[in-house]
């Protein structure tokens, strides 16, 4: 499923490939996220002959609530469903179900919750959220896991991520069992977790690596714990999880934080942070973020970012856009997530190139800074 093509001299950058049956995909790459089988205010032909996105994500727990996986499984599964026909990740659900606090219980069998719709109760087990997603019928799954907080004792992470190795034993059999329902080769990934803590971050990369799974990945980071943390139980995992498969960082992150994980060896990323900050008036350029609620934008007829290729820059002006965002415009949050995404499938490729001519190591914390800089 994924080839190793270059590796950087001077950090644990790397190019590959993933390969599904619904296309391959350049590495490192960023997944748009469509939590309810459409990534929000964006088109699917935007997303796929604009944005250029290789692959979305879509959100287990969401789906299996509404439409359910019966309305999908008559469609003929999540690409027919929602005219997509590039490969789709499904997490397992698990990060919905362990946000729910008081609404959830967690047990050996699974996790019990309480749906945020209508109160209704519900159980995802290791086995059945395979059968969830085979119905879903996306190219590559995720296993469930509990994603402890980035608080949770020494005693409470060690139980859990315990826990998490005996659901990936289960979930990896029921996977095996069974078949893809489409005609078409699905693929599992195991998860990796551990909080904060460096050894029992060791102890589950190594685990999770043992059970072969098709891809890996590192989940239970960036839920508020330090970014230096963050990066540092990267290091870690990725030191120990194997070159041959793919490594995905679950939920992350800002452009920096995509920029210095890479620089630590991860793949994959996805976040809702390109569209959710578009809603709420955040831009993402080339020379920092501009906030474009402020005041001050409200009389500047420039481009948010000149010669960038997305309509918002070769169209509109930030008085335009600031008018649009403050008004609530439809039209507003099309534009501003249409070009956040452009924006986040711009630098991924910067990055490959970067890797392949040899001059990532000596460029990416220049960039990661300029990055963060709020205009």
């Amino acid at each position: 499923m994924f080839t190793l093509l270059k590796t950087d001299s001077g950090s644990k950058a790397r190019l590959g490939t993933v390969s599904t049956d619904h296309g391959q995909i350049e590495t490192p790459i960023f997944m748009p996220v469509g939590t309810q089988a459409t990534v929000k205010a964006v088109p699917q032909h935007i997303l796929r002959d604009k944005i250029n996105a290789k692959i979305i994500l879509g959100n287990t727990y969401h789906l299996y609530l509404r439409p359910g996986t019966e309305i999908i499984n008559k469609a003929g599964g999540l690409h027919k469903f929602m005219n997509w026909d590039k490969p789709i990740l499904t997490d397992s659900g698990g990060f919905q179900v362990f946000s729910l606090s008081d609404n959830r219980k967690i047990d050996e069998r699974g996790a019990q919750f309480k749906s945020h719709i209508d109160g209704s109760k519900h159980l995802f087990t290791p086995e059945n959220v395979v059968d969830i997603q085979r119905k879903l019928g996306s190219d590559i799954m995720m296993v469930l896991d509990e994603c402890p907080d980035a608080n949770s004792s020494f005693d409470y992470a060690k139980n859990s991520m315990e826990m998490t190795h005996r659901w990936a034993k289960r979930g990896r059999k029921a996977f095996q069992e069974t078949e893809s329902l489409y005609g078409f080769k699905q693929n599992q990934f195991g998860i990796v977790q551990g909080t904060i803590y460096p050894e029992l971050r060791k102890i589950s990369a190594e685990a999770i690596a043992e059970m072969d799974f098709d891809g890996n990945a590192i989940g239970g980071l960036s839920v508020g714990e330090p970014t230096e943390d963050m990066y540092a139980m990267t290091d870690v995992c990725t030191d120990i999880l194997p070159q041959e498969k793919a490594r995905y960082l679950m939920g992350v992150g800002t452009p920096a934080n995509l920029i210095e994980s890479v620089a630590r060896g991860i793949d994959m990323f996805d976040c809702v942070m390109p569209t959710r900050n578009a809603r709420n008036g955040m831009i993402f350029t080339r020379n920092g973020t501009i906030n474009i609620k402020n005041g001050k934008w409200k009389d500047n007829y420039e481009s948010p970012d000149p010669g960038f290729t997305s309509l918002l820059c070769e169209s509109h002006s930030l008085a335009y856009i600031h008018h649009l965002i403050r008004c609530n415009e439809i039209y507003g949050l099309y534009l501003t997530s249409e070009h956040n995404l452009m924006f986040y499938l711009w630098l991924m490729q910067e990055i490959r190139n970067r890797i392949q001519d040899g001059s990532f190591s000596s460029w990416y914390k220049k960039a990661a800074e300029e990055l963060m800089v709020r205009i």
